[in-house]
């Protein structure tokens, strides 16, 4: 008999239950408070559209020292008879021990048997299984410190949106940047436009972490890397995430249909050193009028 969406959803409710229970504490896991809500309205109407994926992150404690190793979880509609997304990361892991500990997680995950709800096994195996790899991180550390020069690269990200204009979606953008230590804007708006600019991981797990569940009408228009000898803080060109909101075009009340002024924004970008992208985002070169 073939297993329904509905199903799998109730399964991943009472999952989230448990877990919940298991982990009481604040922080301990991070959830979106309309992300069950959304689900269970479903489950009421079943005519209506799916609700998006669930996600959230659990905090893992590991070894004796307690280092913070973050489970961030994406459960497909399908899950648990379809694999969970998982991916482990922590600041005390370099890139290279967290995607061999990514790889093996995966492993695991895949040998365990379909239709069975895993995370608890995802949650116990990161806890058992991290330590080797943290202390792996800990001795390259120690080594890369002894060399005379150590290169770090600055990533930069410049993300175009046909609109920006939901509060929970900025303030999920402005929560993960603010997370991922990253600097730079949100023009809020139509358009809308978003920098990010940071190591490069980070930007990496931004980008993933808003396109997703549903956001369509998204892309990433530019990338720049700036290699520096010393700190990449020196290569920013933007102190802290900023909240842009410039003058619309026209008088157009409470609409979410106005065009934001793209000659102030053209102005803030040469400001910033970065008046070259204005091309890259519209297609057009970018001219400020005559004062």
């Amino acid at each position: 008999m073939a297993v329904t969406v509905q199903e799998c959803l109730e399964l991943q409710l009472l999952e989230v239950e448990m877990l919940l229970s298991m982990f009481p504490k604040k922080g301990e896991i991070n959830l979106d408070e309309d992300a069950v809500p959304s689900v269970q309205r479903y489950l009421r109407n079943t005519d209506g559209a799916l609700p998006p994926q669930l996600e959230y992150s659990i905090a893992i404690d590991v070894g004796e020292a307690k280092v913070k190793v973050e489970l961030q979880v994406r459960l497909p509609h399908m899950y648990p008879h379809v694999a969970p997304q998982l991916f482990a990361r922590s600041n005390a892991l370099h890139r290279q021990q967290q995607l061999q500990l990514n790889t093996c997680l995966a492993s695991h995950i895949s040998s365990l048997d379909s239709g069975e709800l895993c995370l608890y096994e995802a949650v116990q195996w990161v806890k058992e299984n991290s330590l080797p790899y943290l202390e792996n991180s800990k001795i390259s550390s120690e080594s890369t410190s002894k060399e005379v020069a150590v290169k770090e690269t600055l990533h930069r990200m410049w993300i175009y949106s046909h609109h920006i204009y939901r509060q929970e979606l900025r303030k999920k953008i402005f929560d993960c940047a603010k997370k991922l230590n990253l600097t730079g804007f949100c023009l809020t708006g139509k358009p809308g436009v978003i920098c990010v600019e940071g190591l490069r991981e980070n930007c990496e797990e931004f980008w993933r972490a808003i396109r997703y569940p549903n956001w369509k009408h998204i892309s990433c228009k530019h990338v720049e890397n700036v290699e520096t000898e010393g700190s990449i803080d020196n290569l920013r060109l933007f102190r802290a995430f900023e909240d842009l909101q410039f003058q619309a075009h026209g008088d157009y009340g409470l609409r979410n249909d106005y065009h934001m002024d793209l000659g102030q924004f053209l102005e803030f970008l040469k400001q910033h050193q970065s008046g070259h992208i204005f091309q890259i985002l519209f297609g057009v070169e970018g001219k400020l009028p005559d004062k």
